[in-house]
């Protein structure tokens, strides 16, 4: 019994040198990957938001974008690879994927654009306003909605309104008697006679939006 108990405290030495030496290693390594995983972090938004691919337009002449762009499924999965590019620039975005998200059929699922940019090709600024012009009808089967995002937080915009969406469940969002195009409203402060189609954004954040229909 009293040699298994100094053969105990022998291995407690040991065990306290050789940790003491791993502890400061890990300091070390805790420090590189603290870094690293910073880098990267800031480094995924770059790749979500401001991708050179080409398939990510909607339309050629506009700015608005497909928020996933595969439609194929809801894996990123293509011929003989993983887009892994696609993968992360949604990941960035959301936090779950469902195929009937990415379909682009007419009567399947739903479509999602982001719209990161104005007309002049500038990234939104929440001390800006801006107007998004819809036209009518729209061809939602159930529901169509916008929703402003903060881009730091990729979470809904948090503002004195408290209304980060307009929906066409919720909201009045139907066009003036005659009219082809509804218009809405993003921006500080609420411009005369919106009648509530305005999303309150905050000047010094960038913010994007997400057109679901």
């Amino acid at each position: 019994m009293g040699e298994g108990a100094s053969d105990r405290r022998d291995g407690s030495e040991t065990a306290r040198v050789i940790g003491t030496s791993w502890r400061a290693a890990d300091e070390r390594t805790a420090a590189l990957l603290t870094e690293a995983a910073r880098i990267g972090r800031d480094e995924m938004p770059v790749s979500a938001f401001a991708p050179d691919r080409p398939d990510r337009r909607v339309w050629p002449d506009r700015s608005w974008e497909w928020a996933g762009p595969r439609p194929e499924n809801g894996t990123f999965e293509r011929e003989g690879s993983l887009d892994v590019e696609a993968e992360d620039r949604w990941f960035v975005q959301a936090t779950v994927a469902s195929p009937a998200m990415f379909r682009r059929a007419v009567g399947q699922g739903s479509l999602h654009w982001l719209g990161l940019r104005d007309a002049a090709g500038n990234y939104h600024d929440g001390g800006r306003t801006y107007r998004l012009t819809v036209p009518v009808p729209i061809p939602a089967g159930l529901f169509w909605s916008v929703t402003a995002y903060d881009a730091r937080t990729r979470s809904e915009v948090v503002a004195e309104q408290g209304q980060a969406a307009l929906r066409s469940l919720f909201e009045k969002l139907e066009p003036a008697d005659g009219a082809d195009s509804v218009d809405l409203y993003f921006g500080p402060s609420e411009p005369p006679g919106v009648e509530g189609r305005w999303i309150q954004t905050v000047p010094g954040r960038g913010w994007c939006t997400y057109f679901r229909i």
